[in-house]
C-alpha cells in the first residue's frame, strides 16, 4: 500500500487511461483537442481565469522552468521560505545568475512577515527593487501549509511578480491563484496521476514579462508554451497527458469543494490516530497540510519506517536532509484521501509501534 505524499497511488481508471492507444501528439488534432480540454478543466481546479498550461516533466521542471522564464543575470528575486523547498528557490535563481535574497524562517512556523516587508522596503529605499518573489504553498517535507495572503499582500504593495509552489497543495486545498502570477502544479500529487507532468497558472503579466527578455532556455520555458495552435515546443508525453485528464476528469466528478472536504477528513483522522498514539505533530495543528501529516519521531523514523515497510506492506516517507530521520510522513493526498485509507496506514504504524515497545 503506498502511502507516500507523491507520488501517490494511482486509481485504475487513471491506470487504464494511460494504458489506451494514443494519437500522435506531433500530428494528431485530436491530441491537441485533449490538451485543450484538460487545460480548460485544470483552470476549473485552480479557480482561475489564468492560462494555464502543462508540459512534459515532473513538477520540479516547474520549479525551474518559473526561474528560466522570468529572471535575467542581476535581477533581485525575493525568495521567501521556511523549508527545503522554498530554500531550493534560491538555488535556481542563483543558477540563472540571478541574486536571491532568502528570507528563511524557522521549518515548523509560518512566514516571518516582518522580515519579509523589511527586505521588500530596504530594496526599494536603496534603488534595487525585488523583480520576483517565490514562495511554497506546503512544504511536503514537514508537512507545513503556509498562509500565502499576508505576504502577497506585501508583493501587491511593492509590485512584485509572484511564483508559488503549490505542487503538494493544488487539488487538495484551496490555492489563491487568482493573486499568483505563476502558480506550478505536478501531476503525481493531489491529482494522483504517473509523475511527469509540470502544470503552471500564468497571469497576463508574467506573460508580458517573458516576452520582455531574451529566453535563455528552450526546455525549461514557458512562454513557448502560451500558444500552440501551430504545435507544440516538443514532443508531448501522450501517455502521460491522457492519465492526468482522467484524474482531473476524477476531481471534477465529485467536486472541488467535496474533494476538499475529504482531504480534511483524511488529515483530521490521521491526526487522531497519531495522538492516540502519542505522537506529536510536526508542525502545530494550525500549521498542518491536509494533503500530508508529519509526525515527529526524533531519531526514529527511518526504522519505523522500514519496518512499516517490510511488517505491513505500507510504504510512508521520512522527512528530508537533516531531519529525515526525526519525522514521518503519510501522504493521505488524492486518492489515499480517504478514512478507511488511512486507518489501515495508521494501523500499520500502531503495529510496528506497539512491537517496539
Amino acid at each position: 500500500m503506498l502511502f507516500t505524499p507523491g507520488p501517490t497511488a494511482v486509481p485504475p481508471s487513471v491506470r487504464e487511461a494511460m494504458a489506451e492507444p494514443q494519437p500522435n501528439p506531433d500530428l494528431d488534432p485530436a491530441f491537441r483537442d485533449r490538451y485543450r480540454d484538460l487545460c480548460a478543466k485544470l483552470a476549473r481546479v485552480y479557480d482561475t481565469d489564468h492560462d494555464v498550461v502543462v508540459l512534459g516533466g515532473e513538477g520540479i521542471l516547474g520549479l525551474e522552468a518559473a526561474i528560466a522564464s522570468l529572471v535575467d543575470p542581476g535581477d533581485r528575486v525575493l525568495c521567501v521560505s521556511n523549508g527545503l523547498y522554498g530554500d531550493g528557490f534560491a538555488d535556481f535563481v542563483e543558477s540563472y545568475d540571478g541574486d536571491p535574497e532568502l528570507v528563511s524562517g524557522p521549518f515548523d512556523d509560518g512566514y516571518d512577515l516582518d522580515a519579509v516587508e523589511t527586505a521588500l522596503e530596504d530594496a526599494a529605499a536603496a534603488g534595487e527593487p525585488f523583480g520576483l518573489a517565490t514562495m511554497v504553498h506546503c512544504e511536503t517535507p514537514t508537512g507545513t501549509l503556509n498562509d500565502l495572503e499576508p505576504v502577497l499582500d506585501l508583493l501587491d504593495e511593492y509590485d512584485v511578480l509572484s511564483v508559488v509552489d503549490a505542487v503538494s497543495s493544488l487539488g487538495g486545498t484551496s490555492v489563491p491563484t487568482e493573486r499568483i502570477d505563476v502558480c506550478l502544479g505536478g501531476s503525481q500529487k493531489c491529482f494522483s496521476a504517473p509523475p511527469g507532468l509540470t502544470t503552471a497558472a500564468i497571469s497576463d503579466r508574467a506573460w508580458e514579462h517573458m516576452e520582455s527578455r531574451e529566453p535563455t532556455s528552450l526546455y525549461t520555458n514557458f512562454l513557448p508554451w502560451r500558444d500552440v495552435s501551430d504545435g507544440f515546443p516538443y514532443t508531448h508525453l501522450d501517455a502521460n497527458v491522457a492519465a492526468l485528464d482522467a484524474a482531473v476528469d476524477l476531481v471534477l466528478d465529485e467536486g472541488v469543494e467535496g474533494v476538499y472536504a475529504r482531504h480534511e477528513a483524511a488529515a483530521e483522522r490521521c491526526r487522531e490516530r497519531g495522538a492516540e498514539l502519542g505522537l506529536d505533530l510536526y508542525p502545530d495543528a494550525e500549521r498542518a497540510s491536509p494533503t500530508v501529516t508529519a509526525f515527529s519521531l526524533p531519531g526514529d523514523a527511518a526504522r519505523v519506517q522500514r519496518r512499516v515497510a517490510a511488517d505491513e506492506d505500507v510504504v510512508l516517507a521520512t522527512g528530508l536532509g537533516e531531519m529525515a530521520d526525526d519525522i514521518l510522513r503519510v501522504g493521505h493526498m488524492g486518492y489515499n484521501a480517504d478514512v478507511e485509507k488511512v486507518d489501515r496506514a495508521m494501523d500499520a504504524v500502531e503495529a510496528v509501534l506497539d512491537g517496539s515497545h
